[in-house]
């Protein structure tokens, strides 16, 4: 019984400082939760994905979201994710190409001197080495253009991609 109750003990101390651990203080001193990145609807994923300029607003997030399981090894998606063997691919779009944070690019992508677009991952992902030569990106690239558009479209809608106004 007295060890049951130890764990009981030591589970709720971890469970209070867990909670506890990031909380802010608001203005006025009293406690604030930490920010958490809202997960957007299926309705709102399909309003941005109908926002999107063409070819990407036809694109078939399901098979986006497949294609991307090619990618996953190297790369996240989620904002503040990690870097994997590539970057994290969170707010890519509209960022110059080679400046993502806790990531070393090569040396051909830091002097690439575009800003990532849907026209240039499309060229990029039907074949990284032959558009960007000198890039340490593996992949041997996705041939099929629709599974390309879906692939974008996917990327647009999960990594806080902001159509303009």
């Amino acid at each position: 019984m007295r060890v049951f109750h130890t764990i009981a003990i030591v589970a709720f101390c971890v469970i209070l400082a867990a909670c506890s651990k990031g909380e802010e203080k608001a203005e006025g001193g009293t406690s604030a939760a930490p920010a958490v990145a809202a997960v957007p609807s299926d309705a709102e994923k399909a309003a941005l994905l109908a926002s999107l300029p063409a070819p990407y607003n036809t694109g078939d997030l399901a098979n986006g979201q497949r294609k991307f399981a090619l990618c996953r090894s190297c790369h996240t998606i989620a904002q503040g994710g990690p870097a994997l063997t590539g970057p994290n691919l969170h707010g890519v779009f509209g960022r110059q190409a080679g400046t993502g944070a806790d990531y070393t690019y090569s040396p051909a992508v830091k002097a690439a001197g575009f800003t990532w677009d849907g026209e240039h991952l499309d060229k990029w992902l039907a074949d990284p080495r032959g558009f960007l030569p000198g890039t340490k990106m593996s992949f041997a690239g996705l041939k099929d253009p629709k599974d390309r558009v879906d692939l974008i479209a996917y990327l647009k809608v999960e990594t806080g991609y902001k159509p303009a106004p």
